[in-house]
């Protein structure tokens, strides 16, 4: 970047608009429909906010409901206007103190995160360049699983699913698993013999299974089919139950956790005895990519590895500023949603999705005559 005053004006200029939409995308699942162990859903609604500055937008979202979407604009909005745009942490820590009393873990951590994207990604456009290279970043590429297999996918779909991922290079891949357990066993000999025996297989819980039932499915799991990663076997807010299942499982068998987690704090519980082998982190819910940050740090002092979990498009410019970096879900609804709404994702390459440095930011765009069709809140601008 040239180091004119067109560049040092955009560098201190502030923000002067504050703008928040909501999109509600139905699931291609059975019926409409989409399960997990514990969770039905037929939609996925994406809150995107976007942040104007001398002449630059950036861009950020969360899935959440759509209440997500008013707490931005009653809370952190008026809190942003006229403020200089080029220290998104220290914005980040000004909109935690503000919400203190409205609640900072779940909507107003999910408010946060969207904002806190949408800062990082217009300081990079600001400045001209990618946001992979504004971050602290340690890798150029995230390493990708694919996440689908839901449980109510009948079982050709399931695996075609899961095949599908091995045959675009992914080694990794995860299905939903627990609603019903006794159905569990034909579901996973499908998935195994379907993918082969050399990819990794993950399986994920959802919180839906107790202690003593997680342990011993934590061992058939294991020994039956080689699961390597059995996510949320019990409640994240279980954490004599996720330390049960990390000391008493199979060794190889990894215990993950940590997609609910919004504060510093619920990530410290995680990471105290430890209760997991592998942290996991969510950029659209723990506080942005300023709060990816701050877990990354509590992630290396503590030895474990971090895995983003989903939104992928974001995660994969994020996550590389992991040092202790696992991989990236790369979820098939937030793939799907991604792709429908927006300009510039992308798409793994060898088993990993690799940031564009060719755009500015994060190098998404609204596709907006697409978008509107899903629009349940806000309206566009002129």
């Amino acid at each position: 970047m040239r180091d004119d005053g067109a560049g040092r004006e955009r560098h201190g200029c502030r923000i002067d608009s504050v703008d928040v939409h909501a999109f509600e995308v139905p699931t291609d699942g059975p019926d409409g429909r989409e399960q997990d162990g514990t969770l039905e859903w037929d939609s996925t609604t994406m809150v995107l906010v976007q942040v104007g500055a001398g002449g630059r937008t950036g861009l950020g979202y969360t899935y959440g409901d759509v209440s997500v979407a008013s707490f931005v604009e009653s809370k952190l909005a008026p809190l942003l206007r006229d403020q200089i745009v080029t220290a998104p942490a220290a914005l980040w820590h000004r909109m935690g103190r503000h919400i203190r009393n409205a609640g900072r873990p779940g909507v107003g951590a999910m408010a946060v995160s969207a904002v806190d994207v949408a800062l990082w990604d217009l300081k990079a456009r600001l400045l001209d360049l990618p946001l992979i290279h504004v971050l602290p970043a340690y890798h150029d590429r995230v390493p990708v699983y694919g996440s689908g297999g839901f449980t109510n996918y009948p079982l050709d779909r399931l695996t075609d699913q899961l095949t599908g991922w091995v045959e675009q290079g992914i080694g990794r891949v995860k299905l939903k698993t627990s609603r019903h357990p006794e159905r569990d066993p034909q579901r996973l000999s499908a998935v195994r013999t379907a993918i082969g025996d050399q990819p990794e297989l993950l399986t994920d819980a959802n919180g839906a299974l107790g202690r003593k039932q997680a342990l011993y499915w934590a061992r058939r799991f294991h020994d039956e089919w080689d699961v390597r990663w059995f996510e949320e076997p019990v409640s994240s807010d279980d954490l004599d139950g996720l330390r049960l299942l990390r000391e008493r499982g199979p060794e190889l068998l990894e215990i993950a956790a940590g997609e609910y987690a919004y504060t510093t704090r619920d990530f410290a519980g995680l990471v105290e005895g430890p209760a997991v082998d592998c942290l996991q982190a969510d950029v659209t819910r723990c506080g942005g990519i300023t709060g990816v940050l701050e877990v990354a740090g509590l992630s290396a002092a503590h030895h474990l590895d971090l895995s983003a979990h989903c939104a992928p498009a974001v995660s994969a410019h994020a996550f590389c500023a992991v040092r202790r970096l696992r991989h990236l879900e790369y979820f098939h609804d937030h793939v799907r949603l991604e792709e429908l709404i927006f300009d510039g994702t992308l798409a793994p390459d060898g088993g990993a999705l690799r940031p564009d440095t060719g755009r500015p930011g994060h190098g998404l765009e609204v596709k907006w005559p697409d978008a509107e069709r899903y629009r349940v809140h806000g309206t566009r601008a002129a």
